[in-house]
């Protein structure tokens, strides 16, 4: 009678499998809605575009996820993505020959930011919120001072990544999943990873017990810029030119902690991890996928997103209280 009742019990839903249970009732709500309509979601052009949607701001938050499960955070990305999309299209400058060149360039230049943003906040012991944000400023203003609009120019060669698709499989979002399966393995599978997940579960605890707790902090935002760098890529291949706003106007800094959020990762580091990310990506990306469809008005539309995030967290941080109390 036990083993019966064993094997009737209902599956534990965690916050990744959570997210995974919303993006599929979020998929059949929104199927119908937009059929009701007179539209597809599932039609190849919407799951395209869905998908293409996802790869940028999901290859973002994959290294985001990286900072926060340290219980850190980047808010630098946006602008890490910008320059590194002008950086790869001027470097390229129309020219087969330099594509490799450019992207080294751009792994080595958003890995430097990585590595400045790490040692202001092991170093100089500086918030990380400050610390990225200022930074990230500094960007910023980099940006507006040297550049009025798009600049240089990426040859057709490398626009196959942006445009290129397996099926109805974009070969960015390939990419993307090639990118969280890398990060899984090296969360779930190595020895950086068991150290990433101590240094965010309790810093002290984790440098007592003989964790580099600094170096795993710096290795972690080289990472999550390198990801950026990736993303900036990516971007510059769509655009077939760099561009000095479009991972600010892509909300990517928010947008990819917002992705991390939902998809179970605790702001307070130690927990969570990249399939959950994904489900985010994914969950963000349909959301607006389905949004657009309708035609909602893009006020409407943020409130919409922001009371699904803080829901999520809501829900998330009400039964941690109740394992807690129990």
């Amino acid at each position: 009678m036990t083993a019966l009742s064993a094997s009737f019990r209902r599956p534990r839903i965690d916050s990744t499998n959570g997210v995974w249970l919303a993006l599929g009732v979020t998929l059949i709500v929104g199927g119908i809605l937009v059929a009701t309509d007179g539209g597809s979601l599932f039609g190849q052009n919407s799951t395209v575009s869905l998908l293409q949607r996802a790869a940028g701001l999901g290859i973002v938050a994959v290294g985001q996820t990286f900072t926060i499960l340290a219980g850190s955070l980047d808010l630098s990305v946006a602008y890490v993505i910008s320059l590194t999309s002008l950086i790869a299209a001027e470097t390229m400058a129309n020219s087969d020959g330099r594509v490799l060149p450019a992207i080294l360039a751009v792994l080595a230049v958003s890995a430097a930011i990585g590595l400045v943003n790490g040692l202001l906040i092991t170093k100089l012991r500086i918030n990380a919120f400050i610390a990225t944000l200022g930074v990230g400023l500094l960007i910023k203003g980099y940006l507006e001072q040297g550049y009025a609009g798009p600049a240089g120019q990426v040859p057709v060669s490398f626009q196959h990544l942006g445009y290129d698709r397996f099926g109805p499989v974009p070969v960015a979002f390939v990419l993307f999943i090639g990118v969280a399966a890398v990060a899984w393995v090296v969360i779930n599978r190595s020895r950086y990873g068991h150290h990433l997940i101590a240094t965010g579960g309790d810093l002290d605890v984790a440098r007592l017990s003989g964790v580099r707790t600094d170096l795993v902090l710096i290795r972690t935002h080289v990472i999550c810029s390198i990801c950026a760098g990736i993303a900036g890529l990516y971007l510059a291949s769509r655009l077939g030119a760099g561009a000095p706003r479009v991972g600010a106007e892509g909300g990517y800094d928010l947008e990819s902690i917002a992705a991390v959020v939902l998809g179970g990762t605790v702001l307070a580091g130690g927990r969570g991890g990249v399939a959950g990310t994904v489900g985010g990506v994914l969950l963000l990306a349909v959301i607006d996928g389905i949004f657009n469809q309708l035609a909602v008005d893009p006020f409407f539309k943020q409130v919409i997103r922001g009371v699904v995030i803080v829901a999520a967290v809501a829900i998330y941080a009400l039964r941690l209280r109740r394992k807690g109390s129990a």
